[in-house]
């Protein structure tokens, strides 16, 4: 590869379909300390991005090649549709490219990959893993970072177009090759590369295609956040000359808007110190700018919205003996039950986006110890003072602990569940927030005998941060749930009241016994990603800006 691009162009990554379950991600990626693999010069990394479908490991992308260098960061953005209700799982490898940008197939041309999901990079907005090599070996200290921003077209974002005049000439035989970055400076004076150029061959004006940026990318929300741009000559080893430079902020671009012209000198300090009658090293110019800001799912979750989920499990007499195979809750060492297959796959979809992984796992009619009275509202760790568990892992052996020590009884009440989550709800509520939100998941073998108490806790509890998911296990007659779910129409409370919005999605789980487990999880909880950004819009609560934790330096320039 010859030139720095940004391969990916920006009218074709920022084209999306707006639906209520999908939108776009952007990936940008860098690393650390990685293998040297050349013998005269250093690495000539390049990142391909691998995603994992029906068990297979497929290339979507691949970064431009980064010459000799071990701490690469690189300009291309990966962008991809992200949906809240799937395990979309990714790799990312690294190689040393030799030739023509071909991925080596020698071992030596590896420098290491790392695997994790979309979710597990949104949720923590910025991750670093280290790269491992074949057999799980470490690749030395090396490591890759990867930062996600949403770019779908329901999101805040800005459009920038720039240009320069009168750029210094830097090549002997011809004209500079110019290309611009951009940098937002962090709290702790790091510098986060935002977006780098194309290359202008030969031009000393140049005219920089358009390309679009998150707000959060750009500014971390702060239009009086500090930009450094960068104006550079090219070089195809990777030593780049120095134009010059300018330092600008978000709310000084926005003077364009109007018809105004906004300008900077490019500046290189060296000659400003060493010549007297030294103006700049050129006029860098943005010649438009478009705005567009509304909030997403995606917006609340990357500003640090926590997804606290909650199992609530019924143990009524209904589902059968526990110690029977033919029971509802009995336990297969070969096959896990219904329950648990329901519980795994929607919490392990939710489990990415709650940073402390413990998760509240509760009962309802059954007689518990030590005195065997009915409860419709137990912790199944039998810890009143704390009833979470430590990972969905952990549900699941407090689930198959408590089985021998209850007596399944009855009857299938369920409004003292949700007006438990609801009563936690609002009082987080009270922080005037996006900072938490609830989802209970609800496992049941029966319609619900206290269907007009559960009506009235469904209607308090859709004026609260959280989502109701029903999962109706077993072969009973489930029409009657269908009245909780408001696909058909609105829930009303028994006096009449109806729900502030829809909150309560209701599956029977026999639609999916043939189907994988992502399959149930994907119908669930599709709805939810609309909820949030329902209530939240109603509160008029906007999303916290991300805050990024590690920087990222520009080791890829020269200084």
């Amino acid at each position: 590869m010859n030139e720095i691009q940004d391969l990916a162009s920006p009218a074709a990554a920022l084209s999306v379909v707006p639906t209520a379950c999908v939108s776009k991600v952007e990936l940008r990626v860098s690393c650390k300390a990685l293998l040297d693999r050349d013998t005269l010069n250093k690495s000539d990394p390049s990142v391909v991005l691998l995603v994992q479908a029906q068990g297979q490991w497929t290339e979507i992308d691949r970064t431009e090649v980064i010459k000799s260098n071990l701490h690469p960061v690189f300009s291309k953005v990966f962008t991809l549709d992200y949906y809240f209700e799937e395990v979309q799982k990714l790799r990312f490898e690294v190689y040393d490219i030799h030739g023509q940008c071909a991925i080596g197939t020698r071992d030596d041309d590896f420098l290491g990959g790392m695997e994790c999901t979309v979710g597990q990079i949104v949720a923590q907005k910025r991750m670093t893993k280290p790269l491992f090599l074949k057999y799980g070996k470490y690749a030395g200290k090396s490591t890759i970072m990867v930062i996600a921003e949403e770019i779908s077209g329901n999101n805040g974002y800005v459009e920038l177009s720039f240009c320069a005049k009168k750029l210094d000439d830097k090549d002997l035989f011809s004209k500079s090759d110019p290309f611009l970055e951009i940098y937002r400076i962090n709290e702790d004076e790091s510098e986060q590369l935002v977006h780098r150029t194309e290359v202008i061959k030969n031009n000393l004006n140049p005219v920089w295609d358009s390309f679009k940026v998150s707000l959060s990318s750009l500014c971390s929300c702060d239009e009086k956040k500090k930009l450094k741009c960068l104006v550079w000559d090219y070089d195809s080893r990777g030593k780049h000359d120095f134009i010059g430079e300018f330092y600008t902020t978000f709310g000084e671009m926005q003077k364009i808007v109007g018809g105004n012209t906004v300008s900077w000198d490019c500046v290189n300090p060296k000659y400003k110190i060493k010549k007297r009658n030294y103006k700049n090293s050129g006029v860098v110019i943005l010649s438009e700018l478009k705005l567009h800001r509304e909030h997403s799912f995606l917006d609340f979750i990357m500003g640090g919205c926590q997804i606290h989920f909650t199992v609530a499990i019924d143990f009524t007499a209904s589902n059968g003996d526990p110690r029977n195979s033919c029971s509802l809750h009995y336990i297969n060492p070969y096959q896990p039950n219904e329950y648990l297959k329901a519980l795994v796959a929607v919490g392990e979809i939710c489990q990415d986006y709650d940073s402390d992984k413990r998760f509240s796992a509760l009962g309802f009619g059954a007689r518990i110890p030590p005195n065997y009275e009915v409860s419709h509202d137990f912790a199944i760790n039998f810890n009143p003072d704390d009833d979470e568990c430590e990972e969905i892992q952990g549900v699941v052996e407090a689930y198959q602990n408590c089985l021998p020590k209850i007596q399944l009884y009855g009857p299938t009440n369920v409004a003292p569940i949700i007006s438990k989550v609801a009563k936690l709800a609002a009082k987080e509520e009270k922080s005037k927030d996006a900072s938490q939100y609830h989802i209970l998941l609800i496992l049941t073998d029966g319609v619900v005998t206290d269907m007009a108490d559960t009506r009235e806790a469904i209607v308090r509890a859709s004026y609260q941060p959280m989502s109701i998911i029903i999962v109706g296990v077993g072969n009973a007659d489930f029409t009657d749930m269908q009245i909780l779910d408001g696909d058909d129409g609105v829930l009303r409370a028994p006096k009449g009241e109806p729900v502030l919005r829809d909150i309560v999605q209701f599956v029977p789980f026999r639609e999916f016994k043939t189907a994988s487990p992502a399959a149930l999880a994907k119908c669930v909880l599709a709805e939810v990603p609309k909820q949030v950004v329902e209530y939240y819009s109603h509160k008029a609560f906007s999303p916290k800006c991300p805050m990024m934790d590690s920087p990222i330096s520009p080791a890829n320039t020269p200084e």
